[in-house]
């Protein structure tokens, strides 16, 4: 089953929420959205970037449909703030939860945790957790959660999430990664226990061309450009997400990325694979917990048997 840009079905009538999408692999996935006739929101921490994205995509041929979302998510007031907001909207059909940090210096979010933790994993479980019933509007709505093939190295350490026992940032992105593939598939396991008709699905990008390198300095200046042009752009790197958020054929509990080489590259997506230490129930439902604790959203969706 693989997927490309071609297979993406008409949206009119569809809103979509884009976390971090006002550049890269984001802003290409808003983009193509609002292609295919999707109302697009741009859940962002910086407005003047956001209004630039928006602006950009509207120079477009389609008519575009789009509105800028403040959402900070390594700060929970924000998320609930967002979230509150966010519910306004008629409907919501696709939460995709995209945007992210890589290999920052360290520093922390609300909750006391690493940035990367706090970004990646802990503000998209909450911001999810306080729309569900929203999502759970007009037959159900889509969760897409990006992940990375990271996690295939990533480990949780609960001991550590607040990096005061050392702080290695690649060893911290692989667990924010991880992080978003175990809450994936236990979201998917709690809304089907719970007889929900939302669907919660995941993608990654493969090795894609993005500003996620902005922590590498030089290194990161080189490394990137050379990355859109020997494996993927930000446009195929959008792709999977793509796939998991609009295919008629998706399952809840599927994983997508790109359909080439070690799911590094490739023009067309498809089913990719997640390591066993991602797919662990009894990991993931700890996981679970600890980001009730630590954000004190609480999704209100009970273990799957």
């Amino acid at each position: 089953m693989t997927f490309a840009f071609s297979d993406i079905p008409t949206l009119s009538g569809k809103t979509a929420i884009v976390t971090g999408a006002n550049t890269g692999i984001g802003l290409e996935i808003a983009r193509a959205l609002s292609r295919k006739g999707a109302r697009v929101v741009l859940a962002c921490r910086d407005a003047d970037k956001a209004n630039a994205a928006i602006d950009e995509i509207s120079t477009g041929p389609e008519r575009a449909d789009l509105a800028y979302l403040h959402l900070d998510l390594a700060n929970i007031a924000s998320v609930r703030d967002a979230a509150e907001e966010a519910r306004k909207e008629k409907r919501i059909d696709l939460l995709i939860n995209n945007a992210g940090v890589m290999f920052p210096p360290l520093s922390h979010g609300s909750t006391g945790a690493e940035l990367q933790f706090a970004v990646n994993h802990l503000g998209h479980f909450a911001f999810t957790g306080l729309l569900l019933d929203k999502l759970a509007e007009n037959g159900g709505a889509r969760v897409v959660s990006q992940s990375s093939i990271a996690h295939r190295d990533g480990a949780l350490d609960f001991d550590n999430l607040d990096a005061s026992q050392g702080y290695s940032r690649s060893k911290f992105y692989g667990q924010s990664k991880l992080a978003n593939l175990l809450f994936a598939f236990e979201l998917d396991r709690r809304l089907r226990a719970a007889g929900s008709p939302v669907k919660s699905v995941a993608a990654h990008p493969g090795v894609a061309q993005t500003n996620l390198t902005r922590h590498m300095g030089l290194a990161g200046k080189i490394f990137g450009p050379a990355v859109g042009l020997f494996l993927n752009s930000s446009e195929e790197g959008a792709l999977p997400a793509l796939q998991a958020a609009t295919d008629a054929g998706v399952q809840g509990g599927e994983y997508f990325g790109p359909y080439g080489f070690r799911e590094m590259s490739g023009k067309v997506s498809g089913p990719a694979i997640a390591t066993k230490t991602a797919q662990d129930p009894l990991l993931a439902s700890r996981l679970w917990a600890k980001s009730v604790e630590m954000t004190g959203v609480d999704p209100g969706l009970s273990p799957a048997d």
